[in-house]
């Protein structure tokens, strides 16, 4: 099951490293009242893609040699001459960008209300590709908006840097890495070259090692200590080894075949550090039929290794010491750490260094669960840059520093927290790829609920409060079909009809002058008011399955590297998560010697009095708890 999910986040790459893509035909400008100019629509060519071509329809379009939202433009295999970023212009310093801030006092005498009236432009910003139907007539853009983008996308040499990445260079500069997560769902004839080698087959060696491993535990072959078969998995990681393959479960769960491989077996995620965490992952599980996932690149990230010591400890104790050989395998790097946890290097799934974890899905990282609760067969197309160039505009030039991730289907309600992290951890940055200052906003806040609980939450705010643009997520499919005899639709029908409703609401709003005409009170005029003009993109899929998971996260994860590439930085870096971590380690140290010499904290160890104060009261409420002379305590033992 696990191809089919490689081949949707393959679908939606091979639009992705075609240039930029389905394209946005000459739209003409509608400010209000004015006529419709006429557009020319030029014959679509095709060129060639360096390492696959898609033969896809295309719709009539601008020039294609200038039309960066083609499909069907694809880039040259060639050396690329990529800006060495020391003497580069910042793109806010270009013509391209100013002439879009300009562009915005013009925008703002528009409103939706009338941008959607006219049928040809909201045909030419709807698009299908690959099964995926997208409508961006709700953005606050008009042809010269897309224009404008598309000229800022030359400017920021878009093209060079797709190709860049598709090709292995070293584009994670301050890492010094290439960022090719890609390769993880390359097909086996494939070739990318990464620093002089052909990364492929080693990929391919891995998956080839998971799907052996994987139908060895799922047939009984590979059993637990005590010989019975392991029907249970616990994933241990955190952040991109958790937030990425529990979206895919989640997803999969209730999808009629991925339900039926996995029954009878259960999978569950240990990430929190919290001990809460792991009792709830523990609870009710038999450790004679639970195998144990441990993920980690280099068997050193603090939390994990704490929840693995921890797990290994209650096996340990349920089974005696043979049992980690048969119960805990490793996805990591760092085999000499494998080996001297007690895991069998044999049983380590490696990955590399120019896989981040955040996209690291298609690696071992997601796979191996993955593929011990659905079967490797479940688990194994370009919308990306004009999401993206939309993202853009909406966030450093329209001024909406938010956006909400809306999946009208309850099996996407993990993909809101697992693209909060590939966006906010890719492109929440200050500085930009040659470590000046950005004088501009970039990044976006994510957040999102599945419709329609989070129309009972917060769509308040974004109707009548702060204008946040909003992705709407629909499937026409529903993974469990209900209907009621005496119902006017079925239950899913009721739910997209508030995925078709809202979006309209948004964009329309409702004026003071079509309450009064329904007799609305004047005092309550204001506060039935809705300004609309509140833009949004509508995403339908066919249905939720193992391959429209991938395209979906294909679709997000490259929108999230055009805009980086746009704004001019490095969305494979994460900088930002190194502080806390080392500022823990000094907290721990202390609470450390606290518990064991039984004194307080001071000033002079080194926090502040703000801190001091607080650690001092937490320690003051767990005195009970005494170090090192304790004993194993697992909090699955403690729950009833």
């Amino acid at each position: 099951m696990l191809s089919n999910l490689k081949q949707g986040l393959r679908g939606t790459e091979r639009l992705s490293q075609q240039g930029a893509f389905q394209g946005v035909p000459s739209v003409p400008a509608v400010p209000r009242g004015a006529q419709q100019p006429r557009t020319t629509q030029p014959t679509p060519r095709t060129t060639r893609v360096a390492t696959r071509v898609a033969r896809v329809p295309t719709e009539p379009r601008v020039d294609a040699e200038k039309d960066l939202t083609n499909p069907l433009h694809t880039f040259e295999a060639s050396t690329l001459d990529m800006p060495t970023g020391r003497d580069v212009e910042s793109i806010s310093d270009t013509e391209e960008w100013k002439a879009l801030q300009d562009h915005v006092k013009e925008i703002n005498t528009t409103h939706l209300r009338d941008l959607l009236r006219d049928e040809r432009r909201c045909m030419s910003l709807i698009k299908e590709s690959e099964g995926i139907y997208c409508d961006l007539s709700r953005q606050r853009v008009t042809e010269k908006t897309m224009e404008l983008l598309l000229k800022l996308a030359e400017k920021a040499n878009l093209r060079e840097k797709i190709e860049a990445m598709f090709s292995g260079e070293h584009i994670n500069s301050t890492e010094d890495r290439a960022a090719l997560h890609v390769a993880t769902r390359a097909r086996r004839d494939q070739s990318i070259i990464v620093d002089g080698r052909d990364v492929v087959p080693d990929v391919w060696e891995v998956l080839e090692k998971i799907r052996d491993f994987s139908n060895k535990v799922r047939s009984g072959e590979w059993k637990g200590v005590t010989g019975k078969p392991l029907k249970n998995v616990v994933a241990i990681g955190i952040g991109g080894s958790f937030l990425g393959p529990l979206f895919v479960h989640t997803a999969l769960r209730t999808e009629p075949i991925a339900a039926m491989e996995s029954e009878g077996r259960t999978l569950r995620f240990l990430a929190n550090v919290d001990p809460i965490d792991v009792a709830r992952a523990l609870k009710d599980m038999n450790p004679e039929e639970t195998l144990v996932v441990v993920v980690s690149k280099t068997f050193t990230t603090a939390e994990t290794m704490l929840n693995a010591r921890t797990v290994r400890k209650w096996l340990i104790a349920q089974l005696g010491p043979d049992a980690v050989a048969k119960h805990m395998v490793a996805v990591s790097t760092n085999l000499k750490l494998v080996k001297e946890f007690g895991i069998d290097p044999e049983n380590a799934f490696g990955f590399w260094d120019w896989v981040g974890g955040r996209y690291s899905v298609c690696s071992a990282v997601g796979m191996l669960p993955l593929a011990l609760e659905y079967g490797f067969d479940l688990m194994e197309d370009n919308l990306p840059v004009l999401l993206g160039l939309m993202s853009v505009w909406n966030v450093s030039f329209l001024g909406y520093p938010a956006r909400a991730i809306l999946p009208y289907c309850q099996a996407l309600s993990k993909l809101a927290p697992h693209i909060q992290q590939v966006s906010m951890e890719s492109n929440g940055k200050g500085v930009d790829i040659n470590g000046h200052p950005l004088p501009f906003d970039s990044g976006e806040i994510d957040f999102g609920e599945p419709g329609t609980n989070g129309q009972h939450s917060f769509y308040q705010l974004i109707h009548q409060g702060r204008v946040v643009p909003c992705d709407f997520i629909g499937i026409v499919r529903s993974q469990q079909s209900v209907y009621l005899k005496g119902e006017i639709v079925s239950n899913h029908d009721e739910l997209m009809s508030n995925f078709f409703a809202q979006a309209d609401a948004l964009a329309y709003g409702k004026p003071p002058e079509q309450l009064r005409s329904e007799n609305v009170p004047d005092f309550l005029i204001p506060h039935k008011t809705f300004t609309g003009n509140r833009p949004s993109i509508s995403v339908m899929l066919p249905a939720c399955t193992a391959r429209t998971v991938g395209q979906i996260l294909a679709l997000y994860e490259h929108r999230v590297a055009v805009q980086g590439f746009i704004w001019g930085i490095n969305s494979f870096d994460q900088w930002g998560v190194e502080l806390g971590k080392v500022l823990a380690s000094k907290v721990r140290s202390t609470m450390h010697q606290s518990r064991t010499k039984s004194r307080t904290v001071s000033i002079t160890d080194g926090f502040n009095y703000s801190t001091t104060r607080m650690m001092n009261k937490y320690l003051e409420g767990k005195t009970q708890m005494l170090y090192p002379e304790g004993h194993d305590t697992f909090p699955v033992d403690l729950l009833p």
